[in-house]
């Protein structure tokens, strides 16, 4: 434990540990969830501080017309992280299964495709965004200032789409290989550098939005460069040694590994897509409410962002532990991981969600340029709903991890696409044009969550995730117990 002096890691550790005493978990899975899942939080945390100072960093230097306008290119910017994510997913389930079944000659044939399918995915994104922009804004809002910004922030950001699609997949491939710390130190350092140029660019050089957006870039270019350095060499100077060392000279296009990450990443990129999607007539229908309002809810999701990022931790944390243990058939202990992450989460999501709840309006006022304005009321109640909101999360995340590491991966992107477009958006709309007004915004915040939650919880229950692995085992591995 002395390797992780880290305050967020002995907290996490002191609730898996208080679990472990009543009986809900297993102490030595506790432990090991949590020296996996921290340096993911961290990473998200660090991530999503970045995003959110993006907002508050442009708020405070131009107004809420930039709030708005990097809040409706923030889909736009999500696809990378819905296409790459979909590759990613497919690399830390074939990168674990092998990496617990030792075949790493078959691990590195994975990366490397994996790579390439990477780029191949996010280039023409980029030279679409870079295109057409404006138009692209101008189908979210009427506002000329609105778009202006959001325009020019989507032309800048959509240069750094490769090169954040590729830290996913170097992110996950260590994370597969049962390193999530040394995937923290270099995607949580990104981040961190983001923010400096962040404040250089908008209040040093007056770049503003367009500042924001080149930070973006830079880091991400950055991080990626030190993926690559680490996984071909095995290190880096400054942050150790890495688990996996990979010939980049081997093969790129490999039939079967790309059918494969295609199999288990399709419904995994889908099901990040379905995220991305949905906000725009989220945006759009949150737009009608006025700017006010507008301003208010990408605050919310802004701090929504930031109480997510427990679930990014314990979903990877599961995929990997659960995805090893598949790899040596040990489908028993694999169910076990699987259960008692999903219990973990859920108590580490109540622990956060009272914390944020409590200093609600001290964090929304950082976003303000006016800390007495309208804004400042409407977002605080939306940060309440998404703590309620946010402990059916950790259940939905935790519980979709067995499945992405088993290749069963249809079944969460079925539950999101039910919660977001067929529960969460309608009730939006009621909310715009009927008296239940904000009401129907704080329920739009639960039903995104809960029912992904109850329909992937339902999955897992039913086991069917283990027999579906045994067509993504390595064929270094036996199909059966």
């Amino acid at each position: 434990m002395s390797r992780y002096p880290n305050p967020l890691r002995l907290t996490i550790l002191w609730i898996g540990l208080l679990l472990a005493r009543v009986g809900l978990i297993d102490r030595d899975r506790a432990i090991e969830t949590t020296d996996l899942a921290w340096p993911r939080i961290v990473t998200g945390i660090a991530r999503m501080s970045k995003n959110a100072v993006d907002v508050a960093m442009v708020g405070v230097a131009v107004g809420s017309s930039a709030i708005a306008g990097v809040g409706l290119a923030g889909p736009y910017w999500g696809l990378a992280f819905a296409l790459g994510g979909g590759v990613a997913g497919g690399t830390i389930a074939l990168v674990s299964q092998r990496f617990g079944a030792g075949a790493h000659e078959e691990l590195g044939r994975a990366v490397r495709s994996s790579t390439l399918f990477a780029i191949a995915l996010t280039l023409p994104v980029t030279a679409v965004f870079w295109v057409y922009s404006v138009e692209l804004i101008s189908l979210l809002t009427n506002e000329t200032q609105v778009i202006n910004h959001g325009a020019t922030y989507l032309q800048v950001v959509s240069l750094g789409i490769p090169f954040a699609a590729l830290n996913l997949v170097g992110s996950r491939t260590l994370v597969g290989a049962d390193d999530a710390y040394t995937a923290m130190q270099v995607r949580a350092g990104g981040a961190v550098m983001n923010i400096g140029l962040n404040a250089v660019f908008i209040f040093g050089l007056n770049l503003d939005v367009a500042g924001a957006a080149l930070g973006t870039v830079l880091s991400n270019l950055a991080v990626a460069s030190v993926f690559a350095l680490g996984i071909v060499r095995g290190r880096v100077v400054g942050i150790g040694e890495f688990p996996v060392q990979i010939d980049p000279f081997g093969t790129y296009v490999d039939s079967d590994m790309i059918a494969d990450i295609v199999s288990i990443g399709t419904p995994i990129g889908a099901r990040n897509l379905v995220w991305t999607v949905a906000e725009f007539p989220m945006l759009w229908v949150v737009g009608s409410f006025g700017e006010t309002t507008l301003a208010a809810f990408i605050i919310a999701r802004r701090i929504w962002g930031l109480m997510n990022t427990p679930g990014w931790g314990f979903g990877l944390a599961s995929s990997s532990l659960v995805g090893q243990s598949l790899g040596q058939n040990n489908e028993g202990v694999a169910e076990a991981y699987g259960r008692d992450i999903i219990r973990f989460a859920v108590a580490t999501y109540a622990v956060s969600a009272v914390l944020i709840a409590i200093f609600a309006e001290q964090i929304v006022v950082l976003f303000a340029e006016d800390p007495t304005g309208p804004v400042i009321p409407i977002a605080v109640s939306l940060v309440y709903a998404a703590c309620f909101a946010t402990l059916f999360q950790g259940v939905s995340g935790a519980a979709a991890g067995p499945l992405d590491a088993s290749g069963d991966t249809r079944i969460p992107f079925i539950s999101q696409v039910i919660g977001m477009f067929f529960v969460a958006i309608p009730l939006a709309f009621l909310g715009a044009t009927t008296s239940l007004g904000y009401w129907g915004l704080y329920l739009a915040f639960v039903a995104e969550t809960s029912v992904p939650a109850i329909i992937n919880y339902w999955r897992f229950r039913t086991n069917k995730w283990k027999k579906i692995s045994q067509g993504y085992r390595p064929d270094a591995a036996s199909t059966s117990d």
